[in-house]
């Protein structure tokens, strides 16, 4: 959580940062492919108030993102995605309504190509937090075992080193290739003392079961205690 903290002020930073060089230093340059238009079409715009607009729609972004910052100190479990969509949002429905400050030739081109980039940006957003919070479990089969959904994989009872059931989740340090949920953690993590692993983790939902394969390190629970203790007994007698 204090990485995520972390990158939302420097956005917020970042945001407040072009907001006054766009307002108060008319750095307009700064506006993506500002230069590369024409002069003339550059003035129309400057008078249009487009440059101006832009700044102050970087202003209340950053407003807006310091307003919900405090949801990262509560027990509110959504915040990152409170916080995440809001900025997308807020972003992307300016960059649409700032469509009616183009100059009037291209006015039409900017709505189409902002609601497009809007539809499909928000799009694959609800699309990957879809996919990353469906829930996933352990099966059962003869010689092996698998755990579903993405980043899962199957293995065969022979690989297994140890199993271990902990009522304590070790530290996870850093984020390689995973999803870092509010309530869910899956994926490819680094933990403290264990290295690189597979987490398939219901955050809270004590305890946690740790398996060590040929090839790789695995947490794994369920939102039910006793389902984790049946998968870890399971393991603990296929593995001897």
């Amino acid at each position: 959580m204090s990485l995520f903290i972390g990158i939302q002020l420097f956005m917020i930073v970042l945001f407040l940062f072009f907001s006054w060089a766009i307002v108060k230093k008319e750095w307009y340059w700064l506006i993506s492919n500002f230069n590369g238009k024409p002069k003339d079409e550059q003035q129309q715009l400057i008078k249009n108030g487009y440059p101006q607009r832009v700044g102050k729609l970087m202003l209340a972004t950053a407003v807006g993102m310091g307003v919900l910052l405090p949801l990262s100190y509560t027990s509110f479990q959504y915040s990152i995605e409170v916080q995440l969509g809001f900025m997308m949002v807020f972003l992307l429905g300016g960059l649409i309504y700032l469509s009616k400050y183009e100059i009037k030739e291209k006015r039409r081109r900017s709505y189409i190509f902002s609601t497009l980039l809007a539809i499909g940006t928000i799009g694959f957003l609800v699309g990957l937090f879809f996919v990353g919070y469906q829930d996933f479990e352990l099966k059962d089969y003869e010689d092996s075992f698998e755990i579903t959904g993405m980043y899962g994989g199957e293995w065969e009872y022979a690989e297994i080193r140890h199993v271990e059931l902990l009522e304590d989740m070790p530290e996870v340090t850093r984020k390689q290739n995973g999803f870092g949920l509010a309530m869910m953690a899956k994926g490819h993590f680094k933990v403290k003392d264990y290295g690189s692993s597979l987490l398939f983790i219901h955050k809270g939902s004590a305890p946690f079961l740790f398996i060590e394969t040929d090839t790789n390190k695995i947490f794994i629970n369920s939102k039910s205690p006793a389902e984790t203790e049946g998968w870890h007994n399971i393991l603990a007698e296929k593995s001897k």
